[in-house]
């Protein structure tokens, strides 16, 4: 693909959700989907959490161009030639938004929302995508997975959908580490000569920075778990598209460092409750934004530092695609330092408050 296409596809999504965020905060209030103070929360008033449903469309628009331009006017492309797969995603991508959506108008239970995403996951596997092999990072080799591929492939998806859902905490966190994440894995995808997953990537990205705009702080509406699921799914499944497939040596390390902020704060959240005793899936503001913020850290500058955590990591996620496999291990030492300083520094694994919904 013509860098011009990738300009197209980022610039069409952005503008699209840009566009459509107004009404949205309008169309939020009208059905009750709005966020209020107190609990984990940190914001003060009332904010519409509908954001995901102009990402989405911003979303499926580009990819709709995207499509009618390699079917009727000769763009380069691989989407159509993913046939099924293309449809899975495209599927499961709609079946997660439309939990999320529901979720926004009538919170669910924690078991409801893992049903809703095992239902998107299951369509993504059905349509043929999967996570077939797994790569040694530091000694190369593959293992065939056979019928394993199925729940790994479910795991992974479900675990990106949940990843990117529980760092949603700060107004613009999720939109702008989603976006980082997206543009490593556009850069990534093409370099790789995967066309599919580039477009997926651009059309991310450039939804995430057309919600931006209203979501940074202070933010005037919430992306909701209508795009925080609606992100974490797409980005696991553009790294099943193409990613993990041009990096096939360090097929799960490259995109699960490139979302390591979410999937550090997701592994520290576990382990904090299962050490203090409580119940995994009990909130509490023990989370990584919230750790800065007691440190006396403002929004802005809360979000401002994990962003250039999140883009740290994503050097080191493309330097590991490039890389020898002598200085693996040095990649991983020079990211895993700091960030276990940065992890003692904040006493993620120390107790925290709890609250009654996450």
């Amino acid at each position: 693909m013509a860098l011009w296409q990738y300009a197209l596809l980022l610039g069409i999504a952005g503008a699209v959700t840009l566009l459509l965020t107004p009404a949205v905060r309008v169309l939020a209030r009208r059905v009750g989907a709005v966020a209020v103070p107190g609990g984990r929360h940190v914001h003060e008033g009332e904010i519409p959490r509908f954001g995901g449903v102009a990402m989405f469309a911003g979303f499926v628009v580009a990819i709709a161009v995207q499509v009618a331009g390699e079917r009727w006017l000769g763009w380069d492309g691989q989407l159509l030639r993913q046939g099924m797969r293309l449809w899975g995603v495209l599927g499961g991508t709609a079946i997660i938004w439309a939990a999320g959506v529901a979720d926004d108008i009538h919170p669910f239970r924690p078991g409801q929302k893992l049903l809703g995403q095992l239902v998107a996951a299951t369509v993504v596997v059905a349509s043929g995508l999967r996570v077939e092999f797994l790569g040694n990072p530091f000694g190369g080799g593959l293992v065939y997975l056979g019928l394993l591929s199925i729940p790994v492939t479910m795991l992974w998806l479900v675990g990106f959908a949940n990843v990117i859902n529980l760092i949603d905490g700060l107004d613009g966190l999720a939109a702008g580490v989603s976006g980082i994440a997206a543009f490593w894995f556009l850069v990534l995808a093409a370099q790789g000569n995967q066309l599919d997953a580039a477009a997926f990537a651009a059309a991310l990205l450039g939804c995430c920075l057309g919600f931006l705009r209203y979501n940074f702080h202070p933010a005037t509406v919430f992306m909701g778990d209508s795009g925080s699921m609606f992100l974490g799914f797409t980005l696991g499944s553009m790294a099943l598209l193409g990613v993990m497939k041009s990096v096939a040596a360090i097929t799960l390390a490259v995109p699960l460092l490139i979302i390591g902020i979410p999937v550090f704060d997701t592994a520290s959240a576990i382990v904090r409750r299962l050490r203090h005793n409580r119940p995994i899936q009990e909130a509490d503001r023990g989370h990584i934004h919230h750790r800065l913020l007691g440190r006396g850290l403002g929004q802005r500058t809360t979000v401002l530092i994990i962003y250039a955590w999140s883009f740290a990591l994503g050097v080191g996620g493309y330097s590991m695609r490039h890389a020898p496999s002598s200085l693996t291990w040095l990649t991983f030492v020079l990211l895993a330092v700091p960030s276990g300083f940065m992890a003692y520094w904040l006493g993620l694994f120390d107790a925290a408050h709890h609250h009654a919904e996450e």
